[in-house]
C-alpha cells in the first residue's frame, strides 16, 4: 500500500476505513470481553465496531452514486454517517472525535497534510472527546486519546517529520497508554484487564497507521483479550452486572435541534442529564447531536431531550435484561424459533412485495443503503433462529455478510446472505422460499433461482458520461444489464425493448416488470410489446416505487 503524499486523499480515507472496520470487527469479542467500565455490559467492541461500518457503509454508498465525490464532502458525510450510527459510550465518544478531526484539517485546508497539521487535528480530537464527556475519567478511552495526542504533537517537532510518522507516533503511545489503564482505573485492576474503549481506540489508530506506512504494528505485550465477562472480583462480587448502585438504563438518541438555539439548548440539556445519571455524553453540532446517557428515570432523559429540540432514533437498555441475555448466550440457551427471511426493499411497493411473500423488510436502493447496524437490527430483531438476508444490491452485500457474522456470533442464529445484485433477484428468490425444507436446502434453491434470474433496467443519465455502450449526455435513455450500461439512447420505451430483447435472448419462461414512479404507463407498453413478440413468454408487471429507475425487468 502506497503512503499518500500530496494532501488528503478520498482513496486513502476509504482504504483507512475499510481496514479499521475489518480490524474492529476482528478485535470486536476481545473488546467486549474487555467491558467492565463504565457498565459491564459486554458490548464496547461490537459499537464501536457499529459505529465506523455506519461510517464505512455511506461512504461507499456515497462514492458508488457520486464517482467524483470530493474530498471535503466525501470526509464531511463520513462524520456524519458515524454520528449517525454511533453506538454505546465509546463508540459515541469516537465519532465526535472523528468529527473533531476532520472540522480541524477542513479549517486548516484539506491540502495541508503537514506534520504539525495532522498533529493539531489530533489534538482537537482529544479535546473534543474532552469536552463531550460530562465528567471525564482517567484510565479509559480519553486518557489513550490524550497520549495519542500528546505523542503527535512532539513527534510533529522533529525535524523533518512527516504526517506517517505522527500517525506511527500516536499510535504506539496508545497501545502505552492501554497498557497502563489497570494502573488509573480500580475496576481494570480487579478483573485484570485493559479498558474496552481504550482498547478499540488503539484498533483505530493501528488503522491509521496502516493507511499511512503500508504496516502492521507490532501489539505490545499487554493484559488483553484473556478474561472474559462475567468476572468474579477479588471481593467474590461479580462484573458480569451492573452495579446495585449504578443507573440502570442506557438511553440513547440522536436530537435535532435549531441552529440558532443550540448554544443555550445543549448546556441546558447536558446540565438537565447530568443531574439525571452518569456515563454522559452528547456529541455533534450544526443541528443534529448524538446523545447517550446512563439513568433511572428513562422518560425524564428523553423529556430533556425535547426541552432541547426533536430527539429520535430513541435506543433504551435495561442493563440487568442485557446481563441476563448475554448469560443466556454464554449458556447455549435460544428462544429464537422458525426461519425469516430479511429483504432490502428498493420502494415503497417492492416492500409491499416482499412483505406479502413474509419477508422483514428494511428500506433500501441507491443513494439510501442501509448500514450494517440496520441491517444487524433486522436479523436479530426477527425473532427468528435462522435467516435468510437478500441484499438485492451489489454495494449492500459487504455489509450483510458483516451484520450476519456479527449476528452469528452474538445471538445465537444461522444466517446466510444470498448475494443478490439487484431487486427482481431477489423477488426471484424469495418466490421460491420454502421454511419448510431444510436451511440449506432452501437457501441452495433460493440461490439457484436468484442467480439464474437475468436483469435488468432502464433509467436516465444525470450526467455526461463514458459507458460500456459509449458516450451519453444528460437526459439520455440507458439500459443496464446485469449491472453494466449495456444500451445508450433517447427514448427509454426503446431501450426498455433492447434491454428485454437482450434478455429474451437467451430463452426464458418468465419476466418480471417492476414499474418505478411515475412508471406505470411505460411498464403496460412494455409488457404489451413483449406479450406480442413473445406469445410464450408470460409477464407479471409489479409497482415497485422505486426511484431512480422507471422499469426494472428480469428474465427467468
Amino acid at each position: 500500500m502506497e503512503p499518500v503524499t500530496h494532501g488528503i486523499d478520498l482513496d486513502a480515507v476509504a482504504r483507512f476505513v475499510d481496514i479499521a472496520t475489518d480490524a474492529l470487527s476482528a478485535a470486536r469479542e476481545e473488546i467486549d470481553a474487555l467491558n467492565v467500565y463504565p457498565v459491564p455490559d459486554g458490548d464496547t467492541g461490537t459499537n464501536m465496531f457499529l459505529t465506523v461500518s455506519a461510517a464505512r457503509d455511506e461512504l461507499r454508498a456515497a462514492r458508488a452514486a457520486d464517482p467524483g465525490l470530493g474530498i471535503e464532502e466525501g470526509l464531511a458525510l463520513l462524520a456524519r454517517a458515524a454520528l449517525m450510527g454511533a453506538r454505546g459510550n465509546s463508540g459515541v465518544i469516537l465519532s465526535q472525535m472523528l468529527r473533531a478531526y476532520v472540522t480541524h484539517l477542513a479549517g486548516a485546508g484539506l491540502e495541508d497534510r503537514r506534520a504539525h497539521t495532522i498533529a493539531a487535528a489530533m489534538q482537537a480530537a482529544t479535546d473534543a472527546s474532552y469536552a463531550a464527556v460530562g465528567t471525564p475519567v482517567e484510565g479509559t478511552i480519553l486518557t489513550v486519546a490524550r497520549a495519542a495526542s500528546d505523542a503527535a504533537r512532539v513527534a510533529a517537532q522533529r525535524p523533518g517529520a512527516r504526517a506517517r510518522d505522527v500517525f506511527t507516533a500516536a499510535a504506539a503511545a496508545a497501545r502505552t497508554a492501554l497498557a497502563r489503564t489497570p494502573e488509573q482505573l480500580p475496576v481494570l485492576a480487579r478483573a485484570g484487564v485493559v479498558d474496552a474503549g481504550g482498547r478499540g481506540l488503539t484498533v483505530v489508530l493501528d488503522a491509521v497507521e496502516t493507511t499511512a506506512t503500508g504496516r502492521r504494528p507490532m501489539q505490545l505485550a499487554a493484559p488483553i483479550g484473556t478474561h472474559h465477562i462475567p468476572v468474579t472480583l477479588p471481593d467474590g462480587s461479580s462484573g458480569g452486572d451492573p452495579a446495585e448502585d449504578g443507573p440502570g438504563y442506557e438511553v440513547i438518541y440522536l436530537l435535532e435541534t435549531a441552529r440558532d438555539a443550540e448554544e443555550e439548548a445543549i448546556p441546558a440539556l447536558r446540565e438537565a442529564l447530568g443531574a439525571l445519571g452518569d456515563s454522559l455524553v452528547v456529541v455533534g453540532g450544526d443541528g443534529l447531536w448524538n446523545v447517550h446517557v446512563h439513568v433511572d428515570d428513562v422518560g425524564a432523559a428523553i423529556e430533556a431531550g425535547v426541552v432541547a429540540g426533536r430527539p429520535h432514533r430513541i435506543r433504551v437498555t435495561h442493563f440487568a435484561d442485557q446481563a441476563a441475555e448475554a448469560r443466556h448466550r454464554a449458556s447455549g440457551r435460544t428462544a429464537r424459533t422458525g426461519r425469516r427471511v430479511v429483504a432490502v426493499a428498493a420502494g415503497p411497493g417492492l416492500a409491499e412485495l416482499f412483505e406479502s411473500a413474509g419477508a422483514l423488510v428494511v428500506p433500501g436502493g441507491p443513494g439510501r443503503r442501509p448500514s450494517t447496524g440496520r441491517l444487524l437490527e433486522a436479523i436479530t430483531g426477527c425473532g427468528a433462529s435462522e435467516v435468510v438476508v437478500l441484499p438485492n444490491d451489489g454495494d449492500t452485500v459487504r455489509a450483510a455478510e458483516i451484520a450476519a457474522r456479527t449476528a452469528e456470533a452474538e445471538h445465537d442464529v444461522s444466517v446466510e446472505v444470498i448475494p443478490t445484485q439487484a431487486q427482481v433477484q431477489g423477488l426471484a428468490a424469495i418466490s421460491v422460499h420454502e421454511p419448510g425444507r431444510t436451511f440449506d436446502a432452501d437457501v441452495r434453491e433460493m440461490t439457484a433461482t436468484a442467480r439464474h434470474a437475468r436483469h435488468g433496467a432502464v433509467t436516465v443519465a444525470a450526467r455526461q458520461a463514458i459507458t460500456m455502450a459509449g458516450p451519453c449526455e444528460p437526459g439520455d435513455a440507458l439500459g443496464v444489464i446485469a449491472g453494466d450500461f449495456a444500451v445508450v439512447g433517447a427514448d427509454l420505451e426503446a431501450v426498455a425493448h433492447e434491454v428485454l430483447e437482450r434478455l429474451l435472448a437467451g430463452g426464458g419462461e418468465l419476466v418480471t416488470i417492476v414499474a418505478g414512479e411515475d412508471g406505470s404507463d411505460l411498464a403496460a407498453r412494455v409488457c404489451a410489446r413483449v406479450e406480442e413478440r413473445h406469445p410464450h413468454v408470460d409477464v407479471a408487471v409489479h409497482e415497485g416505487g422505486q426511484p431512480r429507475y422507471p422499469l426494472l425487468v428480469s428474465v427467468e
